[in-house]
């Protein structure tokens, strides 16, 4: 046989000489959840992450860097919740002041702002709620889309203010991403990105995270605003489409492991930095999957995250980001 392509898998220096898909902490985007207290908290559903005071957020901002990764994701739990999300556009909102803290204690560290009222409202969901015409009952209630802009709006200019490197718009309302660049810019943020999560699909690998963020909504669906996992690439593109017209700097798809063709699309047909959310119900599959013996969890997680950069992430965010920086570390020592 002339062609054997088992010559360059023949050793690890082989391997890592034609390798085409490369892996690094930089790539990564830790997130932070942070709450109002001054303990740190373990996550039932989410082994290993915990919800963490300012103070130890701080840490956690300090520690990721150490790592090698340059970014993190903020989530803020608010002791005070409404019907309005309030304390998402406070001044003194919990996000507001971790990041004023992150900034001043690890400047070289970017924080992004998840910009969305969901973990604020005492029902759950990312902006007011509204009746659905011709519906009864507990599915008969939906976010109010333009009312919620004003207020998406307006947290975006608080996290800006409170010093967010980029914010990172996530209710999945009709022209969020517009209303929030025009307020960014008229407050004179002009230099602050936007981080679209701009596919964003109702999805069941969200629900370790309904119970780190305590926003399980107690009315309604979320599908009347997040995307139909069977919508197809039709949809995806729509969107994308439309947040890249309104000012995105980025887009996301969210989550990625279904979703990987969908990643590759973007990649394809937009000219803007693409981000995957590896969100609580991937990480924790492989948590509980390793936790049980079934599989190697950091043969897996690299596996897993090396997939969605083949599939053309510019970034991660993931849980797993700060094992997966030690792991490559150690990798690279060998």
């Amino acid at each position: 046989m002339q062609d054997r392509p088992r010559r360059l898998r023949r050793t690890p220096a082989l391997r890592a000489l034609t390798r085409e898909v490369h892996l690094h902490p930089e790539q990564f985007i830790h997130p932070i959840f942070v709450h109002e207290r001054d303990t740190v908290t373990d996550i039932a559903t989410m082994p290993g992450v915990q919800r963490h005071s300012i103070e130890s957020a701080v840490e956690q901002a300090r520690e990721a860097l150490s790592l090698g990764i340059p970014s993190v994701i903020l989530f803020g739990i608010p002791d005070h919740k409404d019907a309005l999300g309030t304390q998402a556009y406070a001044e003194e909102g919990i996000i507001q002041r971790a990041t004023r803290a992150i900034k001043a204690s690890v400047p070289g560290i970017s924080v992004i702002a998840d910009t969305c009222l969901c973990e604020y409202t005492d029902h759950g969901h990312c902006g007011p709620l509204c009746e659905v015409p011709g519906l009864s009952g507990p599915d008969a209630w939906t976010v109010d889309n333009d009312p919620s802009l004003d207020l998406l709006a307006r947290t975006a200019v608080s996290q800006a203010r409170a010093g967010a490197d980029v914010v990172a718009p996530s209710a999945m309302m009709d022209g969020q991403v517009a209303a929030i660049r025009a307020a960014l810019d008229a407050a004179g943020f002009t230099h602050v990105p936007v981080m679209s999560y701009a596919v964003k699909y109702a999805s069941a690998y969200y629900g370790p995270f309904r119970d780190a963020a305590g926003s399980t909504p107690s009315v309604g669906n979320r599908a009347t605003y997040q995307m139909d996992p069977a919508g197809g690439y039709r949809e995806a593109l729509r969107e994308a489409r439309l947040d890249a017209e309104q000012g995105a700097d980025t887009l996301m798809v969210k989550p990625v492991l279904a979703y990987l063709d969908v990643l590759s699309l973007l990649k394809r047909e937009f000219d803007l930095p693409v981000v995957a959310y590896n969100v609580s119900g991937e990480y924790s599959l492989i948590k509980a999957a390793a936790a049980a013996g079934f599989m190697d969890e950091r043969r897996t997680v690299l596996e897993t995250l090396t997939g969605m950069r083949r599939a053309g992430a510019d970034a991660i965010i993931t849980y797993h980001a700060m094992d997966a920086a030690r792991w490559i570390a150690e990798d690279a020592r060998k």
